[in-house]
Protein backbone atom coordinates (compact mmCIF):
# COMPACT_ATOMS: atom_id res chain seq x y z
CA UNK A 1 0.00 0.00 0.00
CA UNK A 2 1.46 3.19 -0.80
CA UNK A 3 2.05 5.96 1.42
CA UNK A 4 -0.62 9.13 0.86
CA UNK A 5 2.13 10.97 0.15
CA UNK A 6 3.39 8.90 -2.76
CA UNK A 7 -0.20 8.43 -3.74
CA UNK A 8 -1.01 11.95 -4.26
CA UNK A 9 2.62 12.29 -6.65
CA UNK A 10 1.14 9.52 -8.53
CA UNK A 11 -2.14 10.96 -9.03
CA UNK A 12 -0.52 13.97 -10.01
CA UNK A 13 0.22 11.69 -13.14
CA UNK A 14 -3.12 11.43 -14.19
CA UNK A 15 -3.37 15.08 -15.87
CA UNK A 16 -0.06 13.82 -18.24
CA UNK A 17 -1.37 11.93 -21.19
CA UNK A 18 1.41 10.55 -23.66
CA UNK A 19 0.26 13.44 -25.61
CA UNK A 20 0.63 16.12 -23.42
CA UNK A 21 3.94 14.46 -22.44
CA UNK A 22 5.72 14.58 -25.98
CA UNK A 23 4.79 18.24 -25.86
CA UNK A 24 6.27 19.42 -22.42
CA UNK A 25 9.25 17.42 -24.24
CA UNK A 26 9.06 19.71 -27.35
CA UNK A 27 9.61 22.34 -25.53
CA UNK A 28 12.83 21.14 -24.50
CA UNK A 29 14.22 18.73 -26.84
CA UNK A 30 13.96 18.87 -30.88
CA UNK A 31 12.82 16.21 -32.80
CA UNK A 32 13.21 12.64 -31.66
CA UNK A 33 9.29 11.85 -32.14
CA UNK A 34 9.62 7.97 -31.63
CA UNK A 35 11.79 8.22 -28.37
CA UNK A 36 9.67 10.93 -26.84
CA UNK A 37 6.59 8.86 -27.60
CA UNK A 38 8.43 4.76 -25.95
CA UNK A 39 9.13 7.29 -23.21
CA UNK A 40 6.02 8.81 -22.69
CA UNK A 41 3.84 5.63 -22.69
CA UNK A 42 6.05 4.08 -20.36
CA UNK A 43 5.08 7.20 -17.65
CA UNK A 44 1.93 6.75 -18.50
CA UNK A 45 1.95 3.26 -17.90
CA UNK A 46 2.91 3.56 -14.18
CA UNK A 47 -0.21 5.92 -13.22
CA UNK A 48 -2.25 3.09 -15.11
CA UNK A 49 -0.79 0.33 -13.33
CA UNK A 50 -1.88 1.94 -9.93
CA UNK A 51 -5.25 2.19 -11.56
CA UNK A 52 -5.45 -1.79 -12.22
CA UNK A 53 -6.96 -4.27 -10.08
CA UNK A 54 -4.76 -5.28 -6.81
CA UNK A 55 -4.67 -8.72 -7.84
CA UNK A 56 -3.01 -8.12 -11.05
CA UNK A 57 -1.19 -4.75 -10.28
CA UNK A 58 1.79 -6.52 -9.32
CA UNK A 59 2.43 -8.38 -12.03
CA UNK A 60 2.54 -5.84 -14.85
CA UNK A 61 6.39 -5.14 -15.07
CA UNK A 62 7.52 -1.63 -16.43
CA UNK A 63 8.11 -0.73 -20.11
CA UNK A 64 11.99 -1.04 -19.79
CA UNK A 65 13.79 0.97 -23.07
CA UNK A 66 16.75 0.97 -24.98
CA UNK A 67 17.56 4.06 -26.79
CA UNK A 68 20.01 3.32 -29.62
CA UNK A 69 21.72 6.67 -31.16
CA UNK A 70 25.02 8.18 -31.68
CA UNK A 71 26.37 10.57 -28.59
CA UNK A 72 24.55 14.68 -28.41
CA UNK A 73 20.59 13.56 -30.22
CA UNK A 74 19.35 14.17 -26.55
CA UNK A 75 19.28 10.28 -25.26
CA UNK A 76 19.71 12.08 -22.17
CA UNK A 77 18.41 14.85 -21.83
CA UNK A 78 14.95 13.06 -22.92
CA UNK A 79 15.30 10.62 -19.78
CA UNK A 80 15.78 13.73 -17.72
CA UNK A 81 13.63 16.06 -18.29
CA UNK A 82 10.80 12.97 -18.16
CA UNK A 83 12.20 12.06 -14.41
CA UNK A 84 11.66 16.02 -13.96
CA UNK A 85 8.17 16.45 -15.51
CA UNK A 86 6.67 13.00 -13.82
CA UNK A 87 8.50 14.09 -10.11
CA UNK A 88 10.05 11.09 -10.13
CA UNK A 89 13.71 9.87 -8.30
CA UNK A 90 16.02 10.01 -11.30
CA UNK A 91 19.43 8.77 -11.54
CA UNK A 92 22.15 8.55 -14.34
CA UNK A 93 25.07 5.70 -14.45
CA UNK A 94 27.29 4.73 -16.66
CA UNK A 95 27.11 0.71 -17.25
CA UNK A 96 31.05 0.87 -18.41
CA UNK A 97 32.03 1.52 -14.61
CA UNK A 98 30.11 -1.11 -13.43
CA UNK A 99 32.48 -4.55 -12.69
CA UNK A 100 31.99 -8.07 -12.20
CA UNK A 101 31.73 -8.74 -8.54
CA UNK A 102 34.62 -9.93 -7.26
CA UNK A 103 37.04 -7.23 -9.24
CA UNK A 104 37.58 -3.79 -7.69
CA UNK A 105 34.80 -0.92 -8.92
CA UNK A 106 31.55 -0.11 -8.65
CA UNK A 107 29.30 -2.84 -8.37
CA UNK A 108 25.97 -2.78 -9.85
CA UNK A 109 23.64 -2.52 -6.58
CA UNK A 110 24.83 0.79 -6.28
CA UNK A 111 23.07 2.56 -8.76
CA UNK A 112 19.90 1.61 -6.82
CA UNK A 113 21.94 3.49 -3.17
CA UNK A 114 22.03 6.24 -5.57
CA UNK A 115 18.72 6.55 -6.85
CA UNK A 116 17.73 6.39 -2.97
CA UNK A 117 19.92 9.11 -2.07
CA UNK A 118 18.27 10.97 -5.32
CA UNK A 119 14.79 10.40 -3.16
CA UNK A 120 15.90 11.07 -0.19
CA UNK A 121 16.96 14.64 -1.68
CA UNK A 122 14.09 15.11 -3.59
CA UNK A 123 11.25 15.00 -0.38
CA UNK A 124 13.71 16.47 2.13
CA UNK A 125 13.50 19.48 -0.33
CA UNK A 126 9.79 19.30 -0.34
CA UNK A 127 9.02 18.92 3.57
CA UNK A 128 11.49 21.69 3.65
CA UNK A 129 9.50 23.90 1.52
CA UNK A 130 6.28 23.10 3.57
CA UNK A 131 7.67 24.37 6.27
CA UNK A 132 10.47 26.76 5.32
CA UNK A 133 8.03 30.40 6.55
CA UNK A 134 7.57 28.46 10.19
CA UNK A 135 11.39 27.61 10.32
CA UNK A 136 12.36 31.42 9.42
CA UNK A 137 9.91 32.23 11.97
CA UNK A 138 12.07 30.61 14.81
CA UNK A 139 15.05 31.08 13.14
CA UNK A 140 14.11 35.02 13.83
CA UNK A 141 13.11 34.40 17.41
CA UNK A 142 16.56 32.80 17.91
CA UNK A 143 18.67 35.67 16.20
CA UNK A 144 16.96 38.18 18.23
CA UNK A 145 17.31 36.37 20.90
CA UNK A 146 21.13 36.26 20.69
CA UNK A 147 21.28 39.69 19.36
CA UNK A 148 19.20 40.76 22.65
CA UNK A 149 19.47 38.21 25.37
CA UNK A 150 16.53 38.17 27.43
CA UNK A 151 17.00 40.72 30.94
CA UNK A 152 17.34 39.66 34.31
CA UNK A 153 16.77 41.20 37.63
CA UNK A 154 19.41 41.27 39.87
CA UNK A 155 18.36 40.55 43.70
CA UNK A 156 17.26 43.09 46.13
CA UNK A 157 19.32 43.55 49.67
CA UNK A 158 15.94 44.91 51.20
CA UNK A 159 14.02 41.88 52.42
CA UNK A 160 11.03 44.16 53.23
CA UNK A 161 10.38 46.22 49.45
CA UNK A 162 11.80 43.11 47.83
CA UNK A 163 8.20 41.80 46.86
CA UNK A 164 6.82 45.21 45.36
CA UNK A 165 10.26 46.34 43.69
CA UNK A 166 10.34 43.13 42.22
CA UNK A 167 7.05 43.20 39.89
CA UNK A 168 7.78 46.90 39.04
CA UNK A 169 10.97 46.42 37.85
CA UNK A 170 10.07 43.05 36.08
CA UNK A 171 7.23 45.02 34.44
CA UNK A 172 9.59 47.96 33.48
CA UNK A 173 12.38 45.88 32.45
CA UNK A 174 9.91 43.41 30.06
CA UNK A 175 8.36 46.16 28.31
CA UNK A 176 11.95 47.77 27.38
CA UNK A 177 12.67 44.55 26.44
CA UNK A 178 10.04 44.05 24.28
CA UNK A 179 10.21 47.90 22.46
CA UNK A 180 13.66 47.38 22.00
CA UNK A 181 13.43 43.50 20.46
CA UNK A 182 10.75 44.70 18.35
CA UNK A 183 12.86 47.91 16.95
CA UNK A 184 15.34 44.98 16.29
CA UNK A 185 13.06 42.55 14.43
CA UNK A 186 12.37 45.28 12.30
CA UNK A 187 16.25 45.92 11.26
CA UNK A 188 16.64 42.21 11.42
CA UNK A 189 13.88 41.36 8.87
CA UNK A 190 15.26 44.46 6.81
CA UNK A 191 18.57 42.71 6.55
CA UNK A 192 20.29 46.20 7.96
CA UNK A 193 21.78 42.86 10.95
CA UNK A 194 23.74 41.14 8.38
CA UNK A 195 26.90 42.25 9.09
CA UNK A 196 26.49 42.37 13.13
CA UNK A 197 28.26 39.29 14.33
CA UNK A 198 26.35 36.40 16.56
CA UNK A 199 28.13 33.55 18.54
CA UNK A 200 26.10 30.09 17.37
CA UNK A 201 26.29 26.53 18.61
CA UNK A 202 27.62 24.37 15.76
CA UNK A 203 27.05 20.66 15.63
CA UNK A 204 30.27 18.61 14.32
CA UNK A 205 30.86 15.21 13.01
CA UNK A 206 33.73 12.74 14.57
CA UNK A 207 36.72 13.14 12.60
CA UNK A 208 36.89 11.56 8.81
CA UNK A 209 37.95 9.60 6.50
CA UNK A 210 38.90 9.48 2.79
CA UNK A 211 36.64 7.47 0.87
CA UNK A 212 37.94 4.19 1.12
CA UNK A 213 35.89 1.11 -0.29
CA UNK A 214 35.99 -1.65 2.07
CA UNK A 215 34.68 -4.54 2.86
CA UNK A 216 33.96 -4.09 6.63
CA UNK A 217 31.50 -1.93 6.53
CA UNK A 218 27.88 -2.94 6.74
CA UNK A 219 26.25 -3.72 4.01
CA UNK A 220 24.65 -0.69 2.17
CA UNK A 221 26.86 1.92 3.03
CA UNK A 222 29.40 2.61 -0.02
CA UNK A 223 32.32 3.53 2.14
CA UNK A 224 34.11 3.24 5.76
CA UNK A 225 33.81 7.28 6.31
CA UNK A 226 29.61 6.69 6.14
CA UNK A 227 30.10 4.01 8.84
CA UNK A 228 32.60 6.10 10.72
CA UNK A 229 30.21 9.57 10.97
CA UNK A 230 26.96 7.73 11.83
CA UNK A 231 28.74 5.65 14.46
CA UNK A 232 30.71 8.84 16.25
CA UNK A 233 29.14 11.14 18.41
CA UNK A 234 28.30 14.64 17.47
CA UNK A 235 30.49 17.48 18.93
CA UNK A 236 29.48 20.75 19.28
CA UNK A 237 31.40 24.20 19.00
CA UNK A 238 30.41 27.61 19.29
CA UNK A 239 31.80 29.79 16.71
CA UNK A 240 31.63 33.65 16.16
CA UNK A 241 29.72 34.28 12.71
CA UNK A 242 27.68 37.23 10.85
CA UNK A 243 23.49 37.15 10.87
CA UNK A 244 23.55 35.90 7.43
CA UNK A 245 25.82 32.47 7.88
CA UNK A 246 24.45 32.50 11.28
CA UNK A 247 20.91 32.72 9.89
CA UNK A 248 22.09 29.32 7.30
CA UNK A 249 22.92 27.55 10.09
CA UNK A 250 20.40 27.97 12.22
CA UNK A 251 17.71 27.27 9.70
CA UNK A 252 19.59 23.97 9.14
CA UNK A 253 18.56 23.54 13.07
CA UNK A 254 14.74 24.28 12.54
CA UNK A 255 14.45 22.27 9.67
CA UNK A 256 16.15 18.84 10.95
CA UNK A 257 13.61 19.65 13.88
CA UNK A 258 10.12 19.84 12.38
CA UNK A 259 11.19 17.56 9.60
CA UNK A 260 10.36 13.92 10.22
CA UNK A 261 13.43 11.69 9.03
CA UNK A 262 11.49 8.38 9.44
CA UNK A 263 8.54 9.87 6.95
CA UNK A 264 10.89 11.19 4.95
CA UNK A 265 12.59 7.64 4.11
CA UNK A 266 9.68 5.95 4.23
CA UNK A 267 8.38 8.36 1.60
CA UNK A 268 11.44 7.77 -0.61
CA UNK A 269 11.90 4.50 -0.55
CA UNK A 270 7.91 3.89 -1.68
CA UNK A 271 8.99 6.54 -4.36
CA UNK A 272 12.07 4.73 -5.29
CA UNK A 273 9.83 1.53 -5.77
CA UNK A 274 7.20 2.87 -7.88
CA UNK A 275 8.36 5.63 -9.50
CA UNK A 276 12.46 5.72 -9.54
CA UNK A 277 14.01 5.63 -13.11
CA UNK A 278 17.49 4.76 -13.88
CA UNK A 279 19.31 5.90 -16.62
CA UNK A 280 21.76 2.99 -18.30
CA UNK A 281 24.16 5.05 -20.05
CA UNK A 282 26.65 3.70 -22.60
CA UNK A 283 25.16 -0.17 -22.13
CA UNK A 284 27.16 -0.75 -25.47
CA UNK A 285 30.32 -0.84 -24.01
CA UNK A 286 29.67 -3.83 -21.57
CA UNK A 287 28.05 -5.40 -24.97
CA UNK A 288 29.51 -7.70 -27.49
CA UNK A 289 32.27 -10.32 -27.73
CA UNK A 290 29.70 -12.65 -26.28
CA UNK A 291 31.10 -16.24 -26.05
CA UNK A 292 35.18 -14.55 -26.33
CA UNK A 293 37.34 -15.42 -23.07
CA UNK A 294 40.64 -13.63 -21.98
CA UNK A 295 41.85 -10.63 -22.25
CA UNK A 296 40.04 -7.37 -20.53
CA UNK A 297 36.64 -8.01 -22.07
CA UNK A 298 36.01 -10.78 -20.19
CA UNK A 299 34.10 -9.23 -17.34
CA UNK A 300 31.26 -7.39 -19.93
CA UNK A 301 29.05 -10.39 -19.90
CA UNK A 302 29.59 -10.86 -16.00
CA UNK A 303 28.59 -6.88 -15.62
CA UNK A 304 25.27 -7.94 -17.63
CA UNK A 305 24.42 -11.36 -15.67
CA UNK A 306 24.87 -8.99 -12.04
CA UNK A 307 22.88 -6.22 -14.03
CA UNK A 308 20.04 -9.02 -14.68
CA UNK A 309 18.67 -9.49 -11.27
CA UNK A 310 18.19 -5.74 -10.77
CA UNK A 311 16.23 -5.07 -13.93
CA UNK A 312 14.03 -8.20 -12.90
CA UNK A 313 13.63 -7.44 -9.72
CA UNK A 314 15.46 -8.24 -6.89
CA UNK A 315 15.87 -6.51 -3.18
CA UNK A 316 18.45 -4.47 -2.86
CA UNK A 317 19.83 -3.48 1.01
CA UNK A 318 20.84 0.42 1.25
CA UNK A 319 21.65 2.30 4.26
CA UNK A 320 18.22 3.67 4.32
CA UNK A 321 16.55 0.05 4.52
CA UNK A 322 15.36 -2.93 1.42
CA UNK A 323 14.64 -1.83 -1.90
CA UNK A 324 12.68 -3.97 -4.60
CA UNK A 325 13.71 -3.16 -8.03
CA UNK A 326 10.48 -4.90 -9.41
CA UNK A 327 9.04 -1.72 -10.76
CA UNK A 328 11.71 0.62 -11.29
CA UNK A 329 11.79 2.12 -14.62
CA UNK A 330 15.19 1.18 -16.97
CA UNK A 331 15.90 3.31 -19.92
CA UNK A 332 19.17 2.03 -21.34
CA UNK A 333 21.14 3.91 -23.88
CA UNK A 334 24.09 3.01 -26.16
CA UNK A 335 25.76 4.48 -29.37
CA UNK A 336 25.95 0.82 -30.60
CA UNK A 337 28.48 1.84 -33.49
CA UNK A 338 30.56 -1.50 -32.91
CA UNK A 339 28.34 -4.02 -30.53
CA UNK A 340 24.30 -4.50 -31.44
CA UNK A 341 21.63 -4.74 -28.87
CA UNK A 342 21.39 -8.41 -29.86
CA UNK A 343 24.93 -9.34 -28.95
CA UNK A 344 23.52 -8.45 -24.76
CA UNK A 345 22.58 -11.79 -22.93
CA UNK A 346 19.16 -12.83 -24.08
CA UNK A 347 18.59 -12.31 -20.60
CA UNK A 348 18.98 -9.05 -20.47
CA UNK A 349 17.62 -8.31 -24.31
CA UNK A 350 14.49 -9.66 -22.44
CA UNK A 351 14.40 -7.22 -20.37
CA UNK A 352 14.75 -4.31 -22.17
CA UNK A 353 11.49 -4.81 -24.89
CA UNK A 354 11.49 -1.42 -26.31
CA UNK A 355 13.97 -0.36 -28.66
CA UNK A 356 13.91 2.86 -30.55
CA UNK A 357 16.28 4.79 -32.68
CA UNK A 358 17.19 8.36 -32.76
CA UNK A 359 18.23 9.83 -35.74
CA UNK A 360 21.37 11.85 -35.92
CA UNK A 361 20.84 15.62 -36.11
CA UNK A 362 21.42 17.65 -38.97
CA UNK A 363 22.01 21.06 -40.04
CA UNK A 364 18.50 22.16 -40.08
CA UNK A 365 18.18 20.70 -36.78
CA UNK A 366 20.99 22.33 -35.41
CA UNK A 367 19.01 25.42 -36.22
CA UNK A 368 15.66 24.56 -34.43
CA UNK A 369 17.67 23.33 -31.37
CA UNK A 370 19.02 27.26 -30.68
CA UNK A 371 15.85 28.79 -31.64
CA UNK A 372 13.18 26.80 -30.43
CA UNK A 373 13.72 25.14 -26.94
CA UNK A 374 13.10 26.97 -23.72
CA UNK A 375 16.40 26.70 -23.23
CA UNK A 376 17.87 27.17 -26.18
CA UNK A 377 21.65 28.26 -25.94
CA UNK A 378 21.27 31.65 -27.68
CA UNK A 379 18.70 32.47 -25.07
CA UNK A 380 21.25 31.43 -22.64
CA UNK A 381 23.86 34.02 -23.87
CA UNK A 382 21.49 36.39 -24.11
CA UNK A 383 20.69 36.17 -20.43
CA UNK A 384 24.57 36.05 -19.71
CA UNK A 385 24.76 39.50 -21.70
CA UNK A 386 22.03 41.27 -20.49
CA UNK A 387 23.14 40.60 -16.93
CA UNK A 388 25.83 43.10 -18.25
CA UNK A 389 23.41 45.92 -19.36
CA UNK A 390 23.85 45.06 -22.81
CA UNK A 391 22.13 42.89 -25.41
CA UNK A 392 22.31 39.83 -28.03
CA UNK A 393 20.88 40.08 -30.92
CA UNK A 394 20.72 36.75 -33.23
CA UNK A 395 20.12 36.95 -36.92
CA UNK A 396 18.42 34.36 -38.93
CA UNK A 397 21.44 33.96 -40.83
CA UNK A 398 23.52 34.04 -38.18
CA UNK A 399 22.41 31.36 -36.62
CA UNK A 400 22.23 29.58 -39.81
CA UNK A 401 25.80 29.65 -40.39
CA UNK A 402 26.83 28.33 -36.87
CA UNK A 403 24.71 25.21 -37.73
CA UNK A 404 26.18 25.05 -40.62
CA UNK A 405 30.08 25.34 -39.29
CA UNK A 406 28.70 22.79 -36.70
CA UNK A 407 27.93 20.22 -38.93
CA UNK A 408 30.75 20.60 -41.28
CA UNK A 409 32.73 20.48 -37.81
CA UNK A 410 30.71 16.95 -37.22
CA UNK A 411 31.25 15.43 -40.70
CA UNK A 412 35.08 16.01 -40.23
CA UNK A 413 35.84 15.17 -36.82
CA UNK A 414 33.88 13.04 -34.32
CA UNK A 415 30.24 13.42 -34.65
CA UNK A 416 29.20 14.51 -30.99
CA UNK A 417 26.08 15.69 -32.06
CA UNK A 418 24.09 18.99 -30.41
CA UNK A 419 27.23 19.20 -28.33
CA UNK A 420 29.25 20.58 -31.13
CA UNK A 421 26.87 23.77 -30.58
CA UNK A 422 28.39 25.00 -27.28
CA UNK A 423 31.95 24.58 -28.89
CA UNK A 424 31.13 26.68 -31.45
CA UNK A 425 29.13 28.84 -29.56
CA UNK A 426 31.52 29.62 -26.71
CA UNK A 427 34.66 30.11 -29.80
CA UNK A 428 32.33 32.99 -31.32
CA UNK A 429 31.27 34.78 -28.34
CA UNK A 430 34.47 34.43 -26.47
CA UNK A 431 35.84 38.20 -27.50
CA UNK A 432 32.44 39.40 -26.53
CA UNK A 433 31.90 38.20 -22.99
CA UNK A 434 35.80 39.21 -22.00
CA UNK A 435 35.56 42.67 -23.35
CA UNK A 436 31.48 42.78 -22.22
CA UNK A 437 32.03 45.05 -18.95
CA UNK A 438 34.50 47.39 -20.75
CA UNK A 439 32.21 47.85 -23.93
CA UNK A 440 29.40 49.69 -22.48
CA UNK A 441 25.81 48.89 -23.49
CA UNK A 442 26.24 48.72 -27.28
CA UNK A 443 24.10 45.92 -28.90
CA UNK A 444 26.10 43.06 -29.84
CA UNK A 445 24.86 41.81 -33.15
CA UNK A 446 24.93 37.66 -34.76
CA UNK A 447 25.23 37.86 -38.30
CA UNK A 448 26.42 35.61 -41.08
CA UNK A 449 29.96 37.90 -41.41
CA UNK A 450 30.72 38.07 -37.87
CA UNK A 451 30.51 34.26 -37.19
CA UNK A 452 32.30 33.69 -40.60
CA UNK A 453 34.64 36.73 -39.72
CA UNK A 454 35.30 35.19 -36.53
CA UNK A 455 35.33 30.73 -37.27
CA UNK A 456 36.74 30.79 -40.54
CA UNK A 457 40.08 30.41 -39.63
CA UNK A 458 39.54 27.87 -37.03
CA UNK A 459 37.39 25.74 -38.72
CA UNK A 460 39.33 25.38 -42.09
CA UNK A 461 42.44 24.59 -40.05
CA UNK A 462 42.87 20.97 -39.60
CA UNK A 463 44.82 21.88 -36.29
CA UNK A 464 43.21 24.45 -35.29
CA UNK A 465 39.92 22.91 -35.33
CA UNK A 466 41.18 19.63 -33.87
CA UNK A 467 41.71 21.33 -30.32
CA UNK A 468 39.07 24.55 -30.26
CA UNK A 469 36.34 23.20 -32.14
Amino acid sequence: MATPRTEQAIARLADLTPRQIVAELDRYIVGQADAKKSVAIALRNRWRRQRAPESIRNEISPNNIILIGPTGVGKTEIARRLAKLAGAPFTKVEASKFTEVGYVGRDVESMVRDLVESAIDMVRTERESEVEDLANEKVDERLLDLLLPPPTLAPSTDAASADTNTTSDATNTADRHKRTRDKLKLLLLDGQLDAREVEVEVTQSGPGMNNVMTPGAPEGMDSISDWFRDMMPKRKKKRTVKITEARRILLDEELDKLIDLDDVTTDALERVETMGIIFLDEIDKIAGERGQGGGPDVSREGVQRDLLPIVEGSNVQTRYGMVKTDHILFIAAGAFHVSKPSDLIPELQGRFPIRVELKPLTEQDFVRIMTEPENALTKQYAALVEAEGASLVFHPEGIAEIARVATRVNERMENIGARRLHTVMTTLLEDVLYELPDRGKEPVSVDSAMVHERLKSISEDEDLRKYIL
